[in-house]
């Protein structure tokens, strides 16, 4: 794959195949992701959403570390919580689907379950990342939420997604 190829495959509003992708480690790259989602390099603020929905399309995670990778380096990143947050939802006849701040749609299903860990909720958006539900969508997601079998939770794709216990 060339340069010219790389940057066209992003440039094409898809995720590269990261998961393909093998090179060696290289090092830090400086940058992190505080927990509300605002990306860093060098303690400077990435204030272009291009550049972090660009950056956000080469992360993954491998055991507990976070990383960029592309076709010839292989750099960590600090995540402070949540690699994104979501910050929209939208429900239709079948379930719910959630918006990142990075511009991921991903529907809660089956393969993007959610989890809850100390009261806050957690989707899983792709190669190990998650999203944090942000404060207003939580609130609208718990709205939601009906009785079974001793838990309150959500349906959507046709799976239950327990968010705690039936009071």
């Amino acid at each position: 794959m060339t340069a010219h190829d790389f940057y066209t495959l992003l440039d094409a509003a898809r995720l590269p195949p990261i998961e393909g992708w093998n090179p060696p480690f290289c090092g830090d790259s400086r940058m992190r992701i505080a927990r509300d989602g605002t990306w860093f390099h060098e303690e400077q603020r990435i204030a272009r959403p291009e550049l972090v929905r660009l950056f956000a399309g080469l992360l993954r995670k491998e055991g507990d570390d976070y990383l960029l990778v592309t076709p010839a380096e292989k750099l960590s990143i600090a995540v402070e919580d949540a690699s994104f947050m979501a910050v929209a939802m939208t429900q239709d006849g079948t379930g719910l689907t959630f918006t990142t701040n990075v511009g991921d749609g991903v529907r809660l299903g089956p393969g993007h379950a959610l989890r809850m860990e100390n009261g806050v909720p957690y989707l899983h958006v792709r190669h190990g990342l998650e999203a944090k539900l942000a404060r207003a969508v939580w609130h609208q997601l718990a709205a939601l939420a009906v009785p079974r079998a001793g838990e309150l939770g959500v349906w959507s794709e046709g799976a239950f997604f327990a968010l705690g216990p039936a009071a």
